[in-house]
């Protein structure tokens, strides 16, 4: 696209940018946590309706609260294009993480709040403003002779949960999210002001772990000594799954690939992860092998009595939630196996240890010699004067890409977001920025025109 042509278009994303920063409020004001478990299922539902009620504004058809196999919902519209355009589907999620300790945020996480030229709040980054994104740049085309392309949005419910929904109602209904192009906008640059795709993403995989050892508890001065503490065995078990530097250690998985592409400095990750001062990292290779190549376990609870209120006992039970991220190039299912395998191994004293997989999802890994991807690198130029579009991986995990990619194996897929480092996704005092916001929304704006022009011209 010319440069005469983009001026109008980043005119009107930077006038829409309030109304997309009051829009943002409202859905983050949903704590939409996609477990009834910590937040009613109604915030999820109100969540929701939200989304419908804004596609249907836009002139959206087909506009449906698609009520997914986990028993969730997903919100769909389609917009048709001009005759012998192709069709973009653009992807989302209104589901979140939970807030975590409350407290330790600095305003309210469900109240978007400004502060230090960010706006704060769950959800802000991931991935609620990635729907606040592909709105802006739909509005901005509008604006500017209109949409030159089909359009078809799907925002899941269930993301964060990895239950996997959305995933089960696409394979049973094969046709209903066919695109030529598919622009997932879940993932982010590789930092603040530098436009970056994303090209790989880890499977993943959710065990819940429980060991067993006593009918119930005991007296730790009467039986300590000699009785099996269920808790001492689950954190053998645990430990059992790094080597002494930290490095992943699943019985029968690979963990010594490389990353070949944009390597990530060890000190500028020190600072994005917020390591403390004489805390070394953990496992081997670059980070770039450590974060986007290689197989990362994570214990990410641990359900044992808390300190305060902690009685002198053995415990007889004790169990954890262990996630297992899965490299490209692994199945996810194999890894599965091998992850059960290896903890129903290491349980120490004969304690009887259970596994249960809570989730599930495969490795990504995209065509990026695709002519979509051309399209994007001169809509980031544009977006970003002086910036050329990097190629990234992406440690994390968005399981519905593989599905999309084996139901419609001739579909592109690009994956753009919100979620840079300084946005804190999944921790406290998550935030996006709002410059970030107006240049990927101009980007896939300008990506959109140019995609259009390049299928019918």
């Amino acid at each position: 696209m010319e440069p005469t042509a983009v001026a109008p278009l980043a005119e009107s994303v930077a006038s829409l940018l309030p109304r997309a920063r009051a829009e943002l409020a409202e859905l983050v004001g949903f704590p939409s946590v996609a477990d009834p478990a910590q937040f009613p299922r109604s915030e999820c539902e109100a969540a929701a309706g939200w989304v419908a009620e804004a596609l249907r504004g836009e002139g959206f058809q087909d506009v449906a609260l698609l009520d997914t196999p986990d028993g969730t919902q997903s919100v769909y519209g389609h917009l048709p294009g001009p005759a012998g355009a192709p069709t973009v589907l653009l992807y989302a999620h209104y589901d979140v993480q939970p807030p975590l300790d409350e407290a330790a945020w600095l305003s309210p996480p469900f109240e978007l709040t400004e502060r230090d030229g960010r706006w704060y709040g769950r959800g802000a980054a991931d991935c609620k403003g990635g729907l606040i994104m592909h709105l802006t740049a739909l509005r901005a085309l509008k604006a500017n002779g209109g949409i030159p392309v089909g359009v078809k949005v799907i925002v899941e419910g269930s993301e964060e949960q990895g239950t996997g929904g959305l995933e089960q109602y696409a394979e049973a209904h094969p046709g209903l999210l066919a695109a030529d192009t598919i622009v997932i906008g879940d993932a982010g640059n590789f930092r603040a002001g530098l436009p970056t795709v994303t090209a790989t993403l880890r499977g993943m995989t959710l065990l819940r772990v429980q060991v067993d050892t006593l009918e119930g508890n005991l007296h730790s001065g009467q039986f300590g000594g000699a009785a099996p503490d269920a808790l001492a065995a689950l954190i053998r078990v645990l430990d059992s799954l790094r080597a002494e530097d930290g490095s992943t250690t699943v019985d029968g998985l690979s963990s010594d690939e490389r990353w070949e592409g944009l390597q990530y400095p060890e000190e500028d990750f020190r600072k994005d992860a917020k390591v403390l001062d004489g805390v070394g990292l953990i496992g081997s290779g670059t980070v770039a092998d450590r974060i986007w190549a290689r197989p990362a376990v994570t214990v990410l609870g641990i359900d044992c009595p808390p300190v305060v209120g902690a009685t002198l006992s053995v415990q007889a039970s004790a169990r954890a939630l262990v996630s297992l991220r899965v490299p490209p190039g692994t199945d996810a299912a194999v890894a599965t196996k091998l992850l059960t395998a290896h903890l129903e191994a290491k349980a120490p004293w004969g304690a009887r240890i259970t596994v249960e997989q809570t989730g599930q999802g495969q490795p990504f890994r995209a065509d990026t010699g695709s002519p979509a991807y051309t399209a994007m690198a001169a809509a980031m130029r544009a977006a970003y004067p002086g910036e050329e579009m990097q190629t990234v991986g992406h440690g994390g995990s968005i399981p519905l890409c593989n599905t999309l990619a084996a139901l419609y194996p001739e579909a592109e897929i690009l994956l753009i977001g919100l979620s840079e480092p300084e946005a804190r996704i999944h921790a406290v005092n998550e935030s996006v920025s709002p410059q970030e916001l107006e240049r990927l929304s101009l980007a896939e704006a300008v990506f959109l025109a140019d995609y259009a022009a390049s299928r019918t011209g």
